[in-house]
């Protein structure tokens, strides 16, 4: 029986045919609509590496660009572009301003142990084409519902949407007042430090504070940013920033709907969160079947992982739960879904899930 939300049609019914034949001009404006689309926001960009800038020790920026210099789709400070390299996909947010529609600029930290960052660190040189999605992401300014006065707080490359916002900031020459309070490990590891400060130094409603070496306590934010009243809070960093930073703007009654934390991929170590099933061995192995094929992948491997080592490619961008498009359905087995994901109401009814943040806790069948 089929499910009562989704509609069931004859096999074979080319629904579109008896739609043709009454509104042909809706069907011609719905062709030309697609081209539109098509054309504003493709699903795939050919880019050329144009320049690489060595930012710090473990930091590289890749300046990418259309091959004739035309300019690249609009985007808002803060979001990101999906790279595919190396058969599989990496969310990279966009370092430069959105005012400069000429390249984007991908801002790439090593991680220790990263397969793409250290492959791209390593590899990536001028001349090069790399292939990424339109901009996504709703980690940016809304001057509708943000204010004019945010303060973001950044861990080491957690900078990088910052960067964006303050040089959209800088190069539009917006009344908008933005403070960074941005902590590093050490100052040789502060990513767009000369930069950073010339624009402070520039602009009066840029402030930018360094912590180096330290922990970003509600103590600090209070000493450096004051008041945080009806103020927008920005977070950008580590996985493990994160729960520390709720916890210290919570202790400052700060509203949690005034601070937005940036998507930033699946848990290191999902078996050690709830609500990871009790009693269930994250690192034990199960089966998964897709399209007649079966394999076995440890339960504490994002589903998007397993399919790719698999030489599957599903969809996907931001590989946080966040955007759906790495989605697919379980038809049996049971699936540990992470806080992260963000699932469509229609998608729980009938058993999608987003596999950049899903793990197998029995023996699953996929449809992809």
């Amino acid at each position: 029986m089929p499910h009562p939300l989704i509609a069931s049609y004859p096999t074979g019914r080319d629904i579109s045919d008896g739609f043709a034949s009454r509104r042909p001009d809706l069907v011609d404006h719905r062709a030309s609509g697609r081209d539109t689309i098509d054309t504003c926001h493709p699903k795939r960009l050919h880019l050329h590496v144009t320049d690489v800038v060595d930012e710090t020790a473990t930091t590289k920026t890749f300046r990418l660009a259309h091959p004739d210099g035309s300019d690249l789709l609009p985007f808002l400070a803060g979001q990101y572009v999906a790279l595919r390299y190396a058969n599989t996909t990496r969310p990279y947010t966009i370092s430069s301003s959105p005012s400069q529609l000429g390249h984007y600029d991908l801002t790439v930290r090593r991680v220790p142990g990263g397969r793409i960052s250290n492959l791209l660190i390593d590899t990536l040189t001028v001349g090069d084409e790399c292939v990424t999605t339109g901009p996504l992401g709703t980690f940016h300014h809304n001057p509708l519902f943000h204010g004019d006065d945010g303060l973001f707080l950044a861990d080491g490359s957690g900078v990088v949407p910052a960067m964006s916002m303050i040089r959209e900031i800088a190069d539009a020459g917006l009344d908008r007042r933005l403070h960074l309070i941005y902590g590093s490990r050490s100052a040789d590891d502060v990513i767009f430090h000369d930069e950073l400060d010339e624009l402070a130094a520039a602009h009066p409603n840029i402030v930018v504070d360094h912590v180096i070496g330290g922990v970003l306590t509600a103590e600090v934010v209070t000493l450096l940013a004051g008041d945080l009243r009806d103020r927008t809070v920005y977070v950008c960093g580590p996985q493990e920033m994160y729960p520390h930073v709720l916890e210290q703007l919570t202790s400052l009654g700060h509203p949690r709907r005034r601070i937005r934390f940036e998507a930033n991929g699946a848990p290191a170590r999902p078996g050690a969160r709830p609500p990871w099933p009790s009693g269930v061995d994250p690192s034990g192995s199960v089966a998964v079947t897709v399209r007649g094929t079966t394999f076995r992948t440890p339960r504490n491997r994002p589903l998007l992982e397993a399919l790719e080592n698999k030489g599957f490619r599903p969809e996907s961008a931001c590989r946080s739960g966040e955007c759906s498009l790495c989605r697919v359905r379980v038809r049996s087995g049971v699936v540990h879904r992470a806080e992260e994901a963000r699932p469509r109401l229609s998608d729980e009814c009938v058993g999608y899930v987003h596999s950049c943040v899903s793990y197998p806790i029995t023996d699953i069948e996929l449809e992809l």
